[in-house]
């Protein structure tokens, strides 16, 4: 295997784990802004009103972006395990 194949293969990889991530990330870091907001309105202190609303959101972008990110996740193991021959060498 060349360096230039493991330097593909992992730069893969990590774009891989960043699209997958990417978007839920985004939304969390929205609500966060959002109830960050929110409490310096409303002057709220509480630490449960800033993450229990982050916690949800993220369970519901989870629950919403899993079945792309699993298509994401299968396209790339297919890829991965279909040039296997290539990184034998």
């Amino acid at each position: 295997m060349t360096t230039a194949a493991v330097v593909d293969l992992i730069r893969t990889a990590f774009l891989t784990a960043f699209w997958l991530c990417a978007p839920i990330l985004a939304t969390a870091f929205v609500v966060g802004i959002v109830m960050s907001l929110a409490q310096i309105l409303t002057s709220i202190q509480d630490a449960s009103f800033a993450s229990v609303p982050r916690l949800l959101t993220f369970l519901v972008a989870l629950l919403l972006a899993m079945p792309w990110m699993l298509a994401k996740l299968i396209s790339y193991t297919t890829l991965l395990f279909g040039d296997l021959g290539k990184f034998s060498h």
